[in-house]
């Protein structure tokens, strides 16, 4: 079985850890949200790619659920006796070297597809990670500027989520570059010689969103002759992780199982799903999504452990042979 999976970097590792327990033959590529990426002390950071790798070739903390184990921070609290900014986003000594050899790599001239490609050797991976794009796409955030009441500013994502908590309002999201960019290297062959297209409960804004705006990758997925099923982000009207509420309210949606489904929209009428999980608690919403072309199911989509991961990508896949009969 070929498994394609459109994945941000938490939510969708954890799925992705699931699936490998639901499905362990499965051939797996994993399409990484690049959009997250900077650059700080003159190394790219690539923050969902590296959360899906160390998840998947066991270096993640387990308690943050970023970043590597057993990290120490003594660049970090040198960098700031220095007084070099930004002081907000820290990154650990270990993780660093992986930052160290990307730049290396991508100064020298090779794309981000074959630089992923390298580093996910080194983690021995179980499924193959391709970034969505090896051009340059940021994501920015329009905000209330919190240090100038009144007064409005776009600010890197990062700068958003990990010095501001997502706190201060978001008014827009725009993907700078993405316009321009193209599908990395496999992305469109992996989405069209798919047997299911697995979309997670990632942030469908600023994760999945950014991923089929790159040109070409949505017109794949509506055109794949593989099911779409999705897993919502979204559990009573919070999100299971992250801030998918605050950037959903941004782009004018709201914060539901359902909502979110009408976002991503189903393919009969344009859209990219075929196939919606949603909470057993959100199963009042059932009809309303129904109504709108996708097919639906309610099960427990809390992940909790990988057990309970494991038996939602097999209610997943399982829609999936459903919506194909």
């Amino acid at each position: 079985m070929r498994l394609t999976v459109l994945a941000g970097g938490v939510g969708g590792s954890t799925f992705i850890r699931g699936l490998l327990k639901a499905r362990p033959d499965a051939e797996i590529t994993v399409v990484g949200n690049t959009a997250d990426d900077i650059t700080l002390f003159g190394l790219r950071v690539c923050p969902d790619l590296d959360t899906v790798m160390y998840t998947l070739g066991g270096g993640i903390s387990k308690e943050r659920g970023w970043g590597r184990e057993d990290e120490t921070w003594v660049i970090k609290e040198e960098l700031a006796e220095y007084g070099v900014e930004p002081t907000w986003f820290g990154l650990g000594d270990r993780d660093v070297a992986t930052h160290l050899v990307r730049t290396q790599m991508l100064d020298a001239g090779y794309g981000l597809t074959a630089v992923t490609e390298a580093l996910c050797q080194r983690w021995k991976l179980p499924v193959r990670l391709l970034p969505m794009s090896d051009d340059r796409v940021e994501t920015h955030v329009v905000v209330d500027d919190p240090e100038q009441p009144g007064k409005r500013k776009a600010i890197h994502f990062q700068e958003y989520w990990v010095r501001w908590h997502a706190e201060v309002t978001a008014h827009q999201i725009v993907a700078v570059g993405q316009d321009k960019a193209k599908p990395a290297p496999g992305v469109l062959e992996a989405i069209a010689e798919a047997d299911v297209v697995l979309i997670p409960p990632s942030n469908p804004v600023v994760s999945v969103g950014t991923i089929l705006g790159v040109p070409g990758i949505r017109d794949a997925v509506r055109e794949t002759k593989a099911p779409v099923i999705g897993l919502s982000p979204i559990i009573g009207t919070g999100p299971v992780r992250g801030m998918a509420d605050k950037v959903l309210a941004a782009v004018g949606v709201a914060s539901t199982a359902s909502a979110v489904a009408r976002f991503y929209g189903s393919r009969t009428t344009g859209g990219v799903l075929d196939g919606w999980l949603i909470d057993t608690s959100d199963s009042i919403q059932a009809d309303s999504i129904a109504g709108a072309g996708i097919h639906v199911q309610a099960v427990p989509l809390w992940m909790t452990d990988e057990t309970t991961t494991a038996a939602m990508a097999d209610a997943a896949l399982n829609l999936a042979e459903a919506v194909r009969r």
